[in-house]
């Protein structure tokens, strides 16, 4: 592994050419000026290898990598199998039973699963639209967040980097199809055993990412078709059972008969099933996290990303008929992991039928590991590309698999400390939990930073984006989150003690936001008042890593003797000012 400052240049065409003005002004011969200053900002022109054009993004974000070091691999069908196979993992085969508890109701339950696939929609527009803004940057929500942003420098990027790494883990998918497998073997696993199970196949999962990217991507999408297909026999089969023809059903339309008895009023189980529904749709954006893999990405992922969504969300409702007609609706909200196994064996009773059914629902979860540890490793990566984790070159090295070798380790690590340490019960819930909080909060700041980054652009002048999402849109994404955020502090039935676990209901929002003020103290202890006691300010620095196109900002503290001449040695990017792109 080679590590150096960055000596890349700017690739040089009829359309990109440069015009020098002066020591430190550069603009194309098409007029865009290569910095823009807004204020304490500074917008520098970036432009990478898939082919969409040059950007404006803040210097504060990692450098663009002008060839992705990950290759170009991710084509139409991908994008769309790396959506699908995220949201349709183990949620719904297993997450339908507690929706309807919650909710109290078929009706309401069935209306929970509509507003999901609108909530898909609206954030989907949301990270389109930041998308085709910075087109070269893998990531999604590490480089929105850092963008909307920039200022307090660094801070966003500290506070997401702790929620990402910390919380880093697919424990549940991992356990769920830990269950399945076992239920399949038809035996009753002691806890050490379904762990063990859980591990092995989350193990095996990441030994598959790191061996191959492109290989593992064709895994994406032929694990992706075999779930579509299983939600599609689902699907018909419902409708067989709604028909009559199924003789093991002998009232199949008795649950829609007054849907909406047994409603629920309380705010905490509304807030449960929410939850539960975001859940199920989690992965609608699990493409743009590798944005700079894909060609003309944009208009490619505008296409196929919310083909995904519409296909996941009609499959989703037809799915919830399917149960409902064939599972008596007290039994079905008491299933829990395994509402599919219920349904399988309530139409085609034990047997060669439900053990083939419940093996597509073990493959099905397989594939969600192996999307989620594709999409979440570019995250990671690109928070190692903006230099605030130590060994920077660590999670920013693609040798020697060309994959991203650090993320990968650290999910798995993550993971199995999730599967092995905590005890079943209340301390797993909990930590489940406790992930789901800071990202409201952080989805909650994409939606209002887009307006900040409209802003921002309208000032500057910069030219149009390829994509804006609907205000409406916009708006109503923002409201999810702030629902999700407010209602659970709502006491459940029975008292603070009555929620999820045995004490208090809401430790796992108090403990969320502890965590991100936590975040703030440590930003200001290590940005101000450590660095004035040190007498040093920190910078940024570009650098080159293993010649593969791979590059990453470094921070670097620079004593106050020697800030001036610093500042005058280096760009706003942290680049070299007698190295030009």
């Amino acid at each position: 592994m080679t590590l150096r400052l960055s000596s890349f240049r700017r690739k040089s065409s009829p359309e990109s050419a440069t015009v020098e003005l002066g020591d430190n002004y550069a603009y194309d011969t098409d007029g865009q000026p290569e910095v823009v200053h807004d204020g304490g900002l500074a917008f520098t022109r970036v432009k990478g290898g898939n082919g969409s054009g040059a950007t404006y993004q803040e210097a504060v974000g990692a450098p663009v990598e002008s060839t992705s070091p990950l290759g170009y691999h991710v084509g139409s069908l991908t994008i769309i199998f790396l959506n699908v196979n995220q949201m349709i993992g183990t949620g719904i085969f297993s997450v339908p039973g507690s929706i309807l508890k919650a909710t109290g109701s078929v009706g309401l339950s069935l209306i929970y699963w509509s507003i999901g696939a609108v909530m898909a929609v609206a954030g989907f527009g949301v990270y389109l639209e930041y998308a085709s803004y910075f087109p070269n940057r893998s990531g999604s929500e590490v480089v929105y967040l850092e963008q909307a942003y920039p200022r307090p420098r660094f801070l966003l990027p500290i506070a997401f980097a702790v929620q990402s790494v910390v919380l880093s883990f697919s424990s549940s998918n991992a356990v769920v199809l830990s269950r399945y497998l076992w239920r399949i073997a038809g035996q009753t696993p002691t806890d050490w055993q379904m762990k063990g199970v859980a591990i092995a196949a989350y193990t095996l999962a990441v030994i598959c990412v790191i061996a191959h990217n492109k290989y593992s991507l064709w895994a994406v999408n032929v694990l992706g078709a075999l779930k579509i297909l299983t939600l599609v026999f689902i699907s018909i089969t419902g409708f067989v059972v709604l028909g009559g023809h199924v003789s093991r059903v002998s009232n199949p339309g008795h649950n829609f008969h007054d849907s909406f008895q047994g409603t629920t009023n309380n705010g905490n189980d509304l807030a449960t099933a929410l939850v539960s529904i975001v859940f199920s749709y989690t992965g609608y954006s699990n493409a743009f996290n590798v944005v700079n893999e894909i060609r003309n990405p944009i208009p490619t992922i505008k296409k196929h990303g919310l083909l995904s969504i519409l296909v996941v969300a009609i499959l989703y409702v037809l799915c919830n008929i399917a149960y409902f007609a064939a599972v008596d609706k007290a039994e079905f909200g008491a299933s829990k992991e395994i509402a599919a196994s219920i349904f399988f064996r309530a139409v085609f009773g034990k047997g060669g039928a439900e053990t083939a059914l419940n093996v597509l629902v073990l493959l099905s979860a397989y594939g969600n590991l192996l999307a989620v540890l594709v999409g979440q490793s570019r995250l990671i990566r690109e928070i190692g590309r903006q230099g605030v984790l130590p060994f920077t070159p660590f999670w920013v090295s693609t040798k020697p698999f060309g994959t991203p070798l650090g993320p990968y380790v650290l999910k798995w690590a993550m993971t199995f400390v999730m599967i092995a340490a905590p005890p079943a019960g209340d301390a797993f819930q909990f930590v489940v939990s406790l992930k789901t909080y800071p990202e409201a909060m952080f989805h909650s700041a994409l939606a209002v930073g887009l307006w900040l980054v409209r802003r921002r652009r309208s000032r500057n002048d910069f030219p149009p984006s390829k994509f804006r999402v609907w205000d409406g849109f916009l708006i109503f994404f923002n409201l999810i989150q702030v629902y999700i955020l407010v209602m659970p502090w709502w006491p459940p039935k029975g008292g603070i003690y009555a929620g999820d676990v045995s004490f208090f209901y809401a430790t796992y929002c108090i403990t969320g936001i502890g965590v991100m003020l936590l975040c703030v103290v440590y930003y200001i202890l290590w940005m101000y008042l450590i660095p004035r006691w040190r007498k040093y300010e920190i910078r940024t620095e570009i650098l080159e890593i293993d010649n593969d196109g791979a590059n990453t900002h470094r921070l670097v503290k620079v004593p106050v003797s020697e800030l001036e001449q610093w500042d005058a040695e280096h760009d706003e990017s942290g680049l070299p000012r007698q190295v030009r792109y």
